[in-house]
């Protein structure tokens, strides 16, 4: 294992806790600067003891990436024997077979690992771009409006009332169960989506369940449809449209985007990113969608999208926005981190009021814990001396 500081260097590094306000911003475009954690106001011995349980006691946790005030104060990777874990689990290989090494968790045994629905997050922002750029009216505009070319089985007045907003905020209203299954059963809805030969169809003909705008349910297929509605509103496929709009002025050049059999980006989860790329968007965020005195997001966007659409998913006190989930930390009932959560144990967290974004991947699946968002969140922000409170008292 290669660790960014020695603990040699402990007493160099336990300086104060205080955030820097005043130094430029230092925009990672080119490459991440990188601190010692003490001149960032973080604590690193608290850092080093999650490191030290990342590595033995949270199952397949690949990476830890801390940022703070625009700088790198910990990083750590964790080699993973993923060949030895997976043999004789008997499928077929393939970039859906969560098993096969040559593409889970990382995309021909590289650098480039799976983001699974850490996608959807970087989908929304795409939507916002989009948006601003005038090629979609906005979040109210009824999903039928891009499916002209289709004939839509199940077709009522819910689905036909069915928005933009509905799809990003998971208030589909579609019929859907990707929650009490497992993924690798046929009967999770999500598999049913992944085993079809056309993913968007399979999605849209499905009945509805809710009047849209009225449950939240957690639901990759309504994602999927994004993947659709950016390539009839732009004339591009996401990747190329993320290329051009997003992952370009990012200074992102490598990623790798999977395909549906029908040729369109998987916006559910099929993307691939490096720890530092993902850490990038997640500053942009921070940011408020502004990158090297450039707006790439349109203005408000960010704003829009972690506001609590929904107060209450059900997981440990989390909201959800549009694509995000909200995860609530500190003293104020009112504090809350912006996360992008993928299966496996990818993790994002934004915190604009302790200037921290931090990454976390992994791959613990089927039956093994995905790292706990709140105990991941948690223990970065005690690093930066963030008043925390128990997370009973969010709930």
């Amino acid at each position: 294992m290669k660790s960014l500081w020695l603990p040699v260097c402990v007493a160099l590094f336990l300086a104060s806790c205080a955030p820097i306000q005043d130094e430029p911003i230092q925009w990672p475009t080119d490459g991440w600067a990188v601190s010692p954690p003490g001149e960032q106001g973080m604590d690193a011995a608290r850092l080093w003891a999650l490191d030290s349980s990342l590595a033995d006691e949270r199952g397949n946790i690949d990476a830890i990436l801390v940022i703070r005030n625009g700088r790198v104060v910990y990083e750590k990777h964790y080699p993973r024997d993923y060949d030895a874990m997976n043999e004789g689990r008997g499928q077929a290989p393939g970039l859906y077979n969560y098993y096969d090494p040559e593409w889970h968790p990382y995309f021909q045994r590289g650098e480039l690992h799976t983001m699974q629905s850490v996608t959807k997050s970087v989908t929304s922002a795409l939507i916002g771009i989009a948006i601003g750029r005038g090629e979609i009216s906005g979040v109210h505009v009824p999903v039928l409006d891009f499916f002209e070319d289709y004939e839509v089985a199940n077709l009522d007045e819910w689905k036909r009332s069915m928005t933009l907003y509905d799809l990003l905020t998971m208030k589909a209203g579609i019929k859907w169960d990707e929650d009490s299954v497992p993924y690798s059963d046929p009967e999770n809805s999500c598999a049913g989506m992944e085993n079809s030969d056309d993913w968007i169809q399979f999605v849209i003909d499905q009945p509805m369940s809710h009047e849209p705008g009225t449950v939240f349910i957690y639901n990759s297929g309504a994602s999927e449809l994004l993947s659709l509605i950016i390539k009839k509103a732009t004339g591009q496929h996401v990747d190329q449209y993320a290329e051009e709009h997003l992952f370009g002025p990012l200074g992102i050049t490598s990623y790798f985007w999977k395909k549906t059999p029908m040729g369109f980006p998987d916006t559910e989860g099929g993307l691939y990113l490096t720890a530092r790329d993902l850490a990038k968007f997640g500053y942009l965020y921070l940011q408020d969608g502004v990158w090297d005195r450039a707006r790439v997001l349109p203005e408000d966007w960010v704003a829009a999208s972690v506001e609590r659409s929904v107060e209450d998913t059900g997981w440990i006190g989390m909201g959800y926005g549009y694509q995000w989930w909200l995860v609530p930390w500190g003293s104020k009932s009112d504090s809350y981190a912006y996360a992008a959560i993928g299966y496996g144990g990818q993790r994002l967290f934004v915190v604009p009021e302790m200037d921290v974004v931090a990454v976390f991947t992994g791959w613990n699946i089927e039956g093994v814990p995905a790292l706990d968002p709140r105990f991941a969140l948690d223990a970065v922000l005690e690093a930066a001396g963030a008043p925390l409170i128990a997370a009973s008292q969010h709930e």
